[in-house]
């Protein structure tokens, strides 16, 4: 066990459960700029990690009654065959093409998501400024528009293992706005799901680090218990304005390569 990859663990594992942000936003990068793994065994790993990590969070938040079950439902039709789809595409690349070129691939598109993901979570601020509290708001579930959500986002989730978190947090608050704290918990739980089977296909192509996973998830499991805790009692507009900085790091890093 590597103490310097579990501490990182529990720091992005507590980002998680506080946020519903920082998977695939923050440890895929960490992975590829600090640990140097390949892009493509970096996003396998992560995937399988955060399934592991965001189901302790998933069961604190049933707990705290924190997550929206008919929305999570809707989200799942369209998440799973989105989840297989996109992980399924990068081992049928890795298959076909030249590792160099899969990685260079993988690279250029995690970039173009944290943009997408800045953008989105920018968004998210500016509406939820401008619109009433979703506390005195009644809103119909909109099962379409959730099952296409799912469907967009598992598949970008299966490409790049971004999107579990920030990107549903994101779209997620614009297409179906609840309270925060249902929000995150709602995010956390559909994230178990997705990247589980994403993350399964992943580890069938081999494009899985064990020894990595089992070291991030001796930190990870209690930051993401303590994170979910904190949920209903910090701000976390601190928080996300440093994942976003992480974020226009990472995409400026990977465009660039």
């Amino acid at each position: 066990m590597d103490v310097r990859v579990s501490l990182i663990g529990f720091v992005v594992g507590a980002l998680i459960g506080l946020t519903g942000m920082g998977g695939g936003t923050v440890m895929t990068p960490l992975m590829i700029f600090l640990f140097h793994m390949h892009p493509a065994m970096a996003v396998g790993t992560d995937l399988v990690y955060a399934s592991i990590t965001k189901l302790a969070g998933a069961l604190q938040h049933i707990r705290q009654k924190t997550v929206d079950f008919p929305a999570f439902k809707a989200l799942t039709l369209g998440s799973v065959p989105g989840a297989l789809l996109g992980s399924g595409a990068v081992g049928a690349m890795q298959h076909w093409l030249p590792m160099a070129t899969v990685n260079l691939f993988i690279s250029q598109l995690l970039g173009a998501v944290y943009l997408l993901t800045i953008a989105a979570v920018l968004w998210r601020e500016y509406t939820r400024r401008h619109r009433p509290a979703p506390a005195a708001v009644t809103v119909p579930l909109p099962r379409l528009r959730l099952g296409l959500l799912g469907l967009v986002a598992g598949c970008i989730v299966g490409l790049t293992s971004v999107g579990s978190g920030s990107l549903y947090v994101a779209l997620l608050a614009l297409v179906y706005p609840v309270a925060t704290a249902k929000l995150v918990g709602t995010d956390i739980l559909q994230g178990v799901l997705v990247t589980g089977v994403a993350g399964l296909v992943h580890f069938a192509f081999g494009s899985v680090d064990l020894p990595m996973v089992a070291s991030l998830l001796v930190g990870s499991v209690p930051g993401i218990l303590l994170g979910s805790r904190m949920t209903v009692r910090i701000p976390d507009g601190a928080i996300r304005a440093g994942v976003l900085l992480m974020l226009g790091w990472s995409s400026y890093s990977l465009l660039l390569r």
